[in-house]
């Protein structure tokens, strides 16, 4: 067939079309063309070092099964755990006592689990609390290894509370202790004391170990030791200072209990989910008001209000404590509900009564009189071997109303006339020494400082 010559350079254009589609025969090899089928894992470009990039129409999509995991920080996670774990950013500490320490805490996993059950109540208050100051949020998982989340922990250094503060450095930051309360319990002013202490001695020494071993051992024998290897010419890092047996423990604890939060699927533990939301919210109350009434008026067993207002020794709450009343988040309006009710009916908040003795009575008389032990009588107005009783002695007694009385002195925190002895270090097989069962005291040959 004769052609012109016009047509004879489409003929060409379309000859080279149809090669360009043509298959491939068995066993002949292609060249590689850009495609937008979805390669399987064999067929992925090997080339690690290079970082993870937005789709590009150029280059081949990766199968969602394939991509490198992202961390969204514009959304708040539904869990605290996670929350947590995105604000972790103190430096890691790789050491024999971290594995030591994390092996101690693994093996007990009932423990871990009791300790992570009880710190439900306070954990989204500290996270909270450290993010607004921009401080890294491990430091919420030092109460395990002070107190292990227990606000009623006292030590044979007279720490006492969740963040385990010894009377001096407590009056230091304004934490009130007295007959009727002791804010080193208190959980929202501890917390807030504990982070400001934190802050202090951090920005004293410019690390977060250091910082640590300051708060376990006192910030001035730190600074010693550090001015000590600065003059030999050695490492003046925590892992290199010379210090005593709890203080070098101290900070390979709260590695061991971070690495094991960061990572639980790791050591086979599981974490129930914590809602990243308030546990609970604060109501001020003006006037003396009794335990048992406000948590009658929250609607919540005493145990759970106490567990939350852990700084009354007493079971009158004084207006002079200046200190709210904290109460699960969801109860809160419960309260304010029913307490505008109670005064609405002219009803007075608290059925406890002042009595004074007179002379020649005894405490006996005066227990038998308003229906309790003589024990309980002494527990409740804080009377031990020590306190001198006279004429004109002010006691604190339950009125006709006082509800259950017996029952709540036995649950009220009290301050231990003297303080357990100290827990002796244990060795164990490799001649480290070993923490106790209950996890609220460390090794202490010394006395803390703090």
């Amino acid at each position: 067939m004769h052609l012109s010559r016009p047509l004879l350079p489409l003929l060409l254009l379309l000859l080279n079309a149809c090669a360009s589609v043509e298959t491939a025969l068995p066993g002949t090899v292609q060249p590689a063309r850009p495609t937008a089928t979805v390669p399987g894992p064999a067929s992925q470009p090997a080339s690690p070092a290079m970082p993870h990039r937005a789709a590009d129409p150029s280059r081949e999509v990766r199968d969602d099964a394939e991509a490198i995991p992202t961390i969204d920080l514009t959304t708040p996670p539904d869990d605290l755990w996670q929350r947590m774990r995105n604000g972790f950013s103190m430096p890691d500490l790789d050491s024999p006592l971290v594995a030591d320490r994390q092996a101690w805490y693994l093996n007990r996993p009932d423990l871990l689990k009791r300790i992570f059950e009880r710190s439900r109540r306070y954990l989204h208050h500290i996270v909270e609390e450290l993010e607004k100051r921009g401080m890294p949020t491990e430091l919420a998982l030092l109460p395990v290894v002070e107190s292990s989340f227990n606000p009623l922990a006292y030590s044979s250094a007279r720490a006492l509370g969740m963040w385990q503060f010894i009377p001096a450095t407590g009056k230091t930051y304004k934490l009130q202790q007295n007959a009727w309360f002791d804010q080193r319990r208190d959980i929202v002013a501890s917390t807030d004391a504990a982070l400001d202490y934190l802050q202090t001695i951090y920005e004293m020494h410019g690390d977060w170990h250091l910082a640590l071993a300051s708060y376990n051992w006192g910030e001035n024998a730190v600074g010693r030791a550090v001015e000590k290897n600065r003059r030999q010419g050695l490492p003046t890092d925590y892992a290199h200072l010379k210090m005593p047996t709890e203080t070098a423990y101290y900070v390979p604890k709260l590695q061991a209990i971070k690495n094991i939060v960061a990572q639980p699927q790791l050591f086979g533990i599981t974490l129930d989910p914590i809602p990243n939301r308030p546990y609970f919210g604060t109501v001020e109350v003006d006037d003396n008001m009794d335990i048992a009434l406000a948590a009658r008026l929250a609607e919540i067993p005493v145990e759970e209000f106490i567990a939350l207002n852990p700084a009354y020794s007493r079971p009158v709450i004084p207006s002079a404590a200046n200190s709210p009343l904290v109460l699960p988040a969801d109860k809160v309006q419960t309260f304010i509900a029913n307490l505008q009710k109670h005064e609405d009916q002219d009803k007075p908040l608290s059925a406890w009564l002042t009595y004074k003795l007179k002379k020649g009575e005894k405490l006996d008389t005066v227990a038998k009189r308003h229906g309790m032990t003589t024990a309980r009588l002494k527990q409740l107005n804080g009377i031990t071997a020590r306190t001198k009783i006279t004429p004109g002695y002010a006691l604190l007694v339950p009125g006709k109303d006082a509800i259950g009385h017996e029952a709540l002195a036995a649950r009220l925190p009290q301050t231990p006339a003297s303080p357990p002895k100290a827990v002796k270090p244990k060795k164990g097989k490799a001649g480290k020494a070993k923490s106790t069962a209950t996890g609220t005291r460390k090794p202490a040959p010394k006395p803390k400082k703090r």
